[in-house]
C-alpha cells in the first residue's frame, strides 16, 4: 500500500494539470453546499436573536385559542380578543402591566407616490404600545403618536420610501388615510423585521381603521412583576380567561415567530438552494468520472508495466483511489473556505438588494462543515471508483499493445438496457401523469428517464455527432471533418462529457417550460373566467399589500361609462369542520362579470344565509342545491347556510361565495383583492380605463389594468423566479464547461503525437485551434440537444402531474424563443470551453510532439 501511495503522489506531482478541472468542479460544488448551510444557520441564529430581543419584555401573551387554516396556508387566522380583558388580566397575581395589541394590514405610500413593500413579506399596522418593554419596536428617533393621524414607522420602511419625520403620506388600510410621521422605530435593534413594514398608530386610529369594531385586539401583551416567572404568570392568568382564550409565555411567542420564519421562508429558501447544490454536484460527478476515465485510459501501458513488474490489481486500484482521495480532500477543504466566503458575501449582498440580513457573526456549525466535506469526498471517490477498478483490471500484456478502441457506441448490451430503461420511464411517467395522477410516480419516471439518457448516451452520440457535425464538412472543410471524427473517436467519452452539460441544460429547460406553462395557465384562467374589460388590483404576492377598499367597486359602478363593477373580498370559515377560503362579493355582479360555467340554482338568492359553491367542492362535501352546511367563523360564532347555487368554474371566483351582508357580522379588517369592471356598450377601452383610474386615484391609486395586462402582472413573480433559477444554474453550467475544457485538455495531451503529425503535413495553427474548438462545440451541441429534449419532457411531466394533483387546470406551453436562447447559450458555452485547450494545442512544438510516445 505504501508503494501505491508513493506512485500516486509522484503521478499527482507530475500531472497536476490533469486534475485542475476536477479540483475546481469539487471546489465549486462543495462551496455552494457549504455556503447554503452556513447561510441558513446564520439566518436562523440571527432571527432567533432578533425575535428574542424584540419580545424580551413580554412575559405572556393572551390570545384566542383557536385558528382557522385554509388549504395551502400554514398560518391560521385567529379571532380577536376583547380589550375589556385587559382589566381582568391586570388584576391577576404577578402582572405588572398589560396592553392590547391591535394588528392589521397597512401599506405606506412613499414620497414618490408608490407603495412601500408588499412583494411577499407583510405590510403591518397596529397601535403604538407606550410601554417600551411590551413594544416589539423601539423608538429610535422622534416621539410616539399622541393624536389622530400621527404615526411611527420602522426606519427601514422610511428609508425605502424616502420618508422623514414631519412628512405627510398615505397609509392604505385599505381605505387611504392621511398620516404624519412623528417617529422612527427599530425592531430587535434592526431597521425592521426583514422586509416587513410597520406603522404604529394611536389606539383609537388602530381600532377605527384596522378592526371591524372598537374593543377588539389581536392579543394582549403582559409584563410580569419582579420575582414572577413567565410560566408562573401564565398559570396565574389561565383561571381568569374565558374558555376560548389562552395565555402563552413570551418565550413561546418568540419561538413561534422564529418557527414561522424558519418553517416557511428559511426552510423553503435553503431547500431551494440545496436542490441546486445537488444539481451542481451531479454535474460535477460526470466531469470527475470522465477525467479519471481518460487518465486511466491514458495510463493503460503504465499500469500494465506495473502489473508486469509484480503490482497486484488491488495496488493499481488503490493508487488511482489515492489520487482521487488527495484531490477530493484538498478540493473539499478549499470548498469549505469558499463556502464561508459565499455566506459572508451573501450577508453583505442581501441588504444591498433590499433584504436586510440581520446583523450578527457567521454561524459555522460542525454539521455545516462536516456534511459538505463528506459529500465532496464521497462524490469524488464515487466518481473515480469505476475508472480505478478498470485500472486494476489492466492486463500485463497491455503494455505491448496500443490502447483499445472504444466500442461503447456499438454496445448491444448498453442499447438494450438503455432502451428498457427508457420504456420503463415512459410507462411509469404516463401512469403517474395520466392513469393515476401522482407526483411521486411522475418523479420516479423522471429519474428513470435521466438514467436512460445517460445509459444511451454513448449509443446515440455516434449518430447525433454525425448529424450535428455534417454541416462542418461544407462549412469548415477538412478542419471540420477532423473535428467531427475526433468527437466520434470515443463515444463513451463524448457522451460522458456532454452529459454534464446535458443535465444543466435539462434543468434550465425544465424551469423554462414550467414557467411558460404557469404563464399560459394564468392567461388561460383570466381569459376563460374574467369577462370584464379592466381589473383594479394591488401589485403584490404573498402576505404583503393592504388590499383594496370595499367602497371602491360601488364608487366605480356610479360612473356613467361603467356597466358593472364587482369587488372580490376574502373571508375564512370552517365548512363542516374544514377551513375554507370564502369569496365575499355581490353574486349578481359576479355572475355578470365572470364566467362561472353552468350554474345550478340561482346566484341572486343567496341573501345573508345562502352560499354558492363549485361543483368540485359540492362533490367533495356531498352537497347539492337546497342542502345546508354549517360555517364556523373566526369570531367563534356558527351559522347554518343553505346551498342556493352550484357553479362550474372557480379559478378567480373561488370555491365558496357568500354575500357581503352574510360576511359583515364576522368580518375583521375588510378589503377586496380585486375589482373587475365591465364598460357599457359603445364606451372605448381608453375612455373607460381613464374613468376608472380617476375614481381609483381617490382610493390609494391602485393599478388599473386591461384583461391582458392583468394576466401578465399576475404571472410577474414567475419571471423573478426564473431569473433566480438561471443565476443558480449558472454554477452547474460552469462546472459542465470545466468538464468539457478538462476533457479536451486531456484529449490534446493524449493526441500530442497525432497533432504534431498534422502540423508536420501542413495544418496551420489556426486550423488546429479551429479543429479543437469545433470538437468542443460538437460535444456541447450534443449535450444541449439532449438537455433540451430531456428538459422539455420533464417540463411536460411536471405540468401534467401538477394538473392532476390540483383542482386548477394547468396549460402546457413550450416557449420557442426562450428555448432557442438556451440552445444558443449551450453551444456558445461549448465554444468558450474549447478556447484554452485549442490555444494549448496550437502551441505544441511540432518536433517534440512527433517524438512523443
Amino acid at each position: 500500500m505504501n508503494a501505491s501511495v508513493r506512485i500516486s503522489v509522484s503521478s499527482l506531482r507530475a500531472h497536476k494539470r490533469r486534475f485542475a478541472g476536477t479540483f475546481l468542479a469539487v471546489l465549486l460544488g462543495v462551496a455552494f453546499l457549504a455556503g447554503t448551510l452556513v447561510m441558513g444557520d446564520t439566518l436562523r441564529a440571527s432571527f432567533d436573536t432578533m425575535f428574542g430581543n424584540a419580545t424580551s419584555g413580554t412575559d405572556a401573551v393572551v390570545r384566542s385559542a383557536g385558528t382557522i387554516t385554509t388549504p395551502g396556508e400554514s398560518q391560521g387566522v385567529r379571532q380577536p380578543v376583547d380589550t375589556d380583558l385587559v382589566t381582568a388580566v391586570e388584576k391577576a397575581p404577578g402582572v405588572a402591566a398589560a396592553e392590547p395589541d391591535i394588528q392589521g394590514a397597512g401599506q405606506l405610500v412613499g414620497a414618490d407616490g408608490k407603495p412601500i413593500g408588499g412583494q411577499g413579506p407583510p405590510t403591518l399596522a397596529g397601535n403604538w404600545i407606550d410601554d417600551p418593554k411590551l413594544n416589539s419596536y423601539q423608538l429610535a428617533e422622534g416621539r410616539a403618536p399622541s393624536k389622530s393621524g400621527e404615526v411611527v414607522v420602522n426606519r427601514g420602511a422610511a428609508e425605502k420610501g424616502d420618508l422623514r419625520i414631519g412628512d405627510t403620506t398615505t397609509l392604505r388600510t385599505p381605505d387611504p388615510v392621511k398620516v404624519t410621521i412623528v417617529g422612527l422605530a427599530t425592531f430587535g435593534g434592526e431597521d425592521g423585521m426583514a422586509q416587513v413594514t410597520y406603522t404604529g398608530m394611536t389606539r383609537s386610529d388602530a381600532e377605527k381603521y384596522l378592526t371591524a369594531k372598537p374593543g377588539e385586539a389581536a392579543s394582549i401583551l403582559v409584563r410580569a412583576g419582579p420575582g414572577t416567572g413567565q410560566q408562573e404568570l401564565v398559570d396565574a392568568l389561565t383561571p381568569v380567561l374565558p374558555k376560548e382564550v389562552e395565555a402563552i409565555t413570551g418565550q413561546e411567542l418568540a419561538a413561534e415567530n422564529t418557527d414561522m420564519i424558519s418553517g416557511q421562508f428559511l426552510s423553503l429558501f435553503t431547500t431551494f438552494l440545496l436542490v441546486f447544490s445537488g444539481v451542481a454536484l451531479l454535474v460535477a460527478t460526470f466531469s470527475i468520472h470522465n477525467t479519471f476515465a481518460i487518465v486511466v485510459a491514458q495510463r493503460t501501458r503504465e499500469n500494465a508495466l506495473l502489473r508486469a513488474l509484480g503490482a497486484s490489481r488491488r495496488q493499481v486500484t488503490a493508487s488511482t483511489l489515492v489520487e482521487a482521495s488527495v484531490v477530493a480532500v484538498a478540493a473539499s477543504a478549499a470548498g469549505l473556505a469558499g463556502g464561508i466566503g459565499i455566506a459572508a458575501g451573501l450577508q453583505a449582498l442581501f441588504p444591498a438588494i433590499g433584504f436586510p440580513f440581520p446583523e450578527g457573526d457567521l454561524v459555522i456549525s460542525g454539521l455545516s462543515m462536516i456534511l459538505p466535506l463528506a459529500v465532496g469526498i464521497v462524490v469524488c471517490l464515487g466518481s473515480a471508483l469505476l475508472p480505478a477498478v478498470r485500472a486494476g483490471r489492466t492486463a500485463p500484456l497491455a503494455a505491448l499493445r496500443e490502447t483499445a478502441v472504444d466500442q461503447s457506441g456499438a454496445s448491444r448490451t448498453r442499447a438494450v438496457v438503455g432502451t428498457g430503461l427508457a420504456a420503463l420511464a415512459i410507462a411509469v411517467t404516463l401512469t403517474g401523469v395520466i392513469v393515476s395522477p401522482s407526483l411521486w410516480l411522475a418523479g420516479s419516471g423522471a429519474i428513470l428517464a435521466l438514467a436512460a439518457f445517460v445509459v444511451l448516451g454513448p449509443v446515440t452520440s455516434t449518430t447525433a455527432v454525425r448529424v450535428l457535425g455534417s454541416p462542418l464538412d461544407k462549412l469548415r472543410g477538412v478542419t471540420g471533418g477532423l473535428a467531427r471524427r475526433n468527437a466520434l473517436r470515443s463515444p463513451k467519452r463524448t457522451a460522458a462529457t456532454a452529459s454534464a452539460l446535458m443535465i444543466g441544460v435539462a434543468v434550465v429547460s425544465l424551469f423554462t417550460v414550467f414557467g411558460a406553462s404557469l404563464k399560459a395557465t394564468m392567461d388561460q384562467t383570466v381569459s376563460r373566467s374574467f369577462a370584464g374589460d379592466v381589473a383594479v388590483s394591488t401589485p403584490s404576492f404573498g402576505a404583503g399589500g393592504s388590499g383594496l377598499s370595499p367602497r371602491l367597486a360601488p364608487a366605480i359602478a356610479e360612473r356613467p361609462e361603467v356597466d358593472t363593477a364587482v369587488g372580490l373580498g376574502r373571508g375564512v370559515a370552517e365548512v363542516d369542520g374544514k377551513g375554507r377560503a370564502l369569496t365575499v362579493t355581490d353574486p349578481v355582479a359576479l355572475e355578470r362579470t365572470f364566467d362561472l360555467g353552468d350554474v345550478q340554482g340561482s346566484m341572486r338568492d343567496l341573501g345573508d344565509d345562502g352560499i354558492a359553491i363549485t361543483e368540485n367542492e359540492a362533490d367533495k362535501q356531498g352537497l347539492k342545491t337546497g342542502d345546508t352546511a354549517q360555517l364556523a367563523f373566526t369570531d367563534g360564532r356558527k351559522q347554518t347556510f343553505t346551498v342556493r347555487a352550484v357553479y362550474g368554474q372557480s379559478e378567480l371566483a373561488g370555491d365558496y361565495v357568500i354575500t357581503r351582508d352574510a360576511w359583515a357580522p364576522h368580518r375583521t379588517q375588510d378589503s377586496d383583492t380585486l375589482v373587475a369592471v365591465t364598460f357599457k356598450d359603445g364606451v372605448s377601452a381608453a375612455d373607460g380605463k381613464a374613468a376608472v383610474e380617476k375614481v381609483a386615484a381617490a382610493y390609494g391609486d391602485p393599478e388599473v389594468q386591461t384583461r391582458d395586462e392583468y394576466a401578465q402582472s399576475s404571472a410577474g413573480g414567475i419571471d423573478m423566479m426564473l431569473t433566480l433559477v438561471y443565476a443558480l444554474l449558472a454554477l452547474a453550467v460552469l462546472i459542465a464547461l470545466l468538464g468539457i475544457a478538462n476533457t479536451l485538455t486531456l484529449a490534446v495531451h493524449e493526441r500530442t503525437r497525432e497533432l504534431g503529425l498534422l502540423r508536420a503535413v501542413g495544418q496551420t495553427r489556426a486550423q488546429l485551434r479551429a479543429m479543437v474548438r469545433w470538437e468542443s462545440v460538437l460535444v456541447a451541441a450534443f449535450g444541449t440537444v439532449g438537455g433540451l429534449a430531456l428538459g422539455g419532457f420533464l417540463g411536460w411531466v411536471l405540468v401534467k402531474a401538477s394538473d392532476g394533483a390540483s383542482d386548477s387546470a394547468f396549460a402546457f406551453a413550450m416557449p420557442p424563443f426562450q428555448l432557442t436562447v438556451v440552445a444558443l447559450v449551450g453551444v456558445a458555452a461549448g465554444a468558450l470551453a474549447g478556447l484554452r485547450p485549442a490555444r494549448r494545442a496550437a502551441r505544441l512544438d511540432v518536433l517534440r510532439a512527433i517524438a512523443t510516445e
